[in-house]
């Protein structure tokens, strides 16, 4: 009966450590991504930036589905890769 117990204890515990949805990572995401294309992204780095917008919906897409873990990595990736197309696009600009 202890073992029981203990098992239940166990699994509330682990239970609540999942995640709660990635609001900040998502923002974060879709804030580089604008900021991307007022520097003109779309044309001097199209490329990342697509890739930015597609990791984006992947995330959404996971965030609806309650994958609060995956949404955040892919939300994160996001991120990364508008903040690539924003570096892109300003090196090219400066050229």
């Amino acid at each position: 009966m202890r073992y029981r117990g203990a098992i239940i204890l166990l699994t509330l515990m682990i239970a609540s450590c999942v995640t709660g949805p990635p609001v900040q990572e998502m923002s974060d995401a879709r804030q580089a991504i604008a900021a991307a294309e007022e520097s003109n992204a779309a044309t001097l780095a199209p490329d990342e930036l697509n890739e930015a917008r597609r990791l984006l919906e992947q995330a959404e897409t996971q965030l609806r589905a309650r994958y609060y873990t995956l949404a955040q990595t892919t939300a994160i990736q996001a991120r990364s890769r508008a903040v690539e197309a924003l570096q892109a696009s300003q090196a090219v600009s400066q050229e």
